[in-house]
């Protein structure tokens, strides 16, 4: 059999959800302490946990960083029980460290899972990132065109005006020129803090509110966010970006020879995958963890990109007191 006929994602999606849930649960304990590694170390403990009680043969190729950099869940650590389908793991156990710390919205836990050899290897480096939702002809905007092209293109596209079109963009100094560029066309701009999956995802939910992601980020969340874009329909682009020459060896030891290459999302993922996300700290698509006197209740989606399918899970669990 192949990777991919081994790869039964049906009855894979709900451990791939219990997985998201534990990570979510872990860190709920510490939104709003302030502490981001903490969090975030929690949150991968958890996760971790939960993926070696799965049977699968897993590897993770986007994950918390190098070998020498994540004492747990680097990429290339094998995960699972052994005993099942060799698998493709792409996770960040806490999107949203920032967020999770100073208890501000939409911070999540997510990981998706593919067949052996399904996932880009994108080493820890920036990509620059385009996206927009389900329901438009190919390649209607590219990463060619500047930021102002997109806007027109998209806005065409939709047979509406510029003014109508909603960006979402990451608030860094290295966008300030983008953010002008696309305010000159008149076009309003959701600015976020954090959070680069949940921006892109942003585009294909509907009630959001964007039309449109772009931007750069790390390239890792832009592995996951392609994963989620399978699934959820819609298309993206990404194109590796590089600081100096220790990040171009990085990636060429990840296998990518062609560092100018832009990559589609299926080209990113290059098959059937489902992905999961549970909400953290609430926000526009999903509620936050929800704590009371001995419960804490949680909400995930779980998605197949083979069926297109979207579960919403609300999970109640009993907990210990404090």
């Amino acid at each position: 059999m192949t990777a991919t006929a081994d790869f039964q994602d049906r009855m894979l999606s709900l451990g791939l959800a219990r997985v998201s849930e534990a990570a979510a649960l872990a860190s709920a304990r510490l939104v709003g302490h302030g502490d981001e590694k903490a969090a975030d170390q929690v949150a991968v403990n958890a996760m971790r946990e939960q993926l070696n009680m799965l049977d699968i043969a897993g590897v993770v190729v986007i994950g918390e960083g190098e070998r020498d950099e994540a004492p747990m869940l680097f990429i290339g650590e094998e995960v699972g029980t052994g005993n099942g389908p060799g698998v493709d793991i792409a996770l960040d156990p806490l999107e949203g460290t920032t967020l999770t710390a100073k208890d501000m919205p939409n911070a999540l836990t997510v990981i998706a899972m593919g067949p052996r050899g399904s996932m880009l290897h994108a080493p820890d480096v920036y990509m620059d990132k385009l996206a927009i939702g389900p329901g438009f002809e190919a390649d209607v905007v590219t990463l060619d065109m500047s930021p102002g092209e997109r806007v027109t293109a998209l806005a065409k596209a939709r047979g509406c005006a510029p003014a109508d079109i909603t960006v979402c963009i990451l608030e860094r100094p290295r966008h300030e020129a983008m953010i002008a560029e696309v305010r000159a066309t008149g076009a309003a701009i959701r600015l976020i803090t954090d959070g680069d999956v949940a921006g892109v995802m942003h585009c294909a939910e509907p009630g959001t509110g964007i039309d449109m992601y772009m931007g750069e980020g790390g390239a890792p969340e832009g592995v996951l966010a392609a994963a989620a874009l399978k699934c959820m329909g819609g298309q993206m682009y990404g194109r590796l970006l590089f600081r100096n020459d220790d990040e171009k060896s990085r990636a060429r030891k990840a296998g990518i020879e062609d560092l100018n290459r832009i990559y589609s999302r299926d080209e990113m993922v290059t098959e059937d995958v489902i992905f999961a996300a549970t909400g953290v700290t609430g926000g526009t698509l999903l509620p936050g963890v929800q704590r009371e006197p001995g419960w804490m209740t949680t909400e995930t989606l779980i998605m197949r990109s083979k069926t297109g399918s979207v579960r919403r899970i609300n999970y109640r669990t009993p907990v210990d007191s404090e």
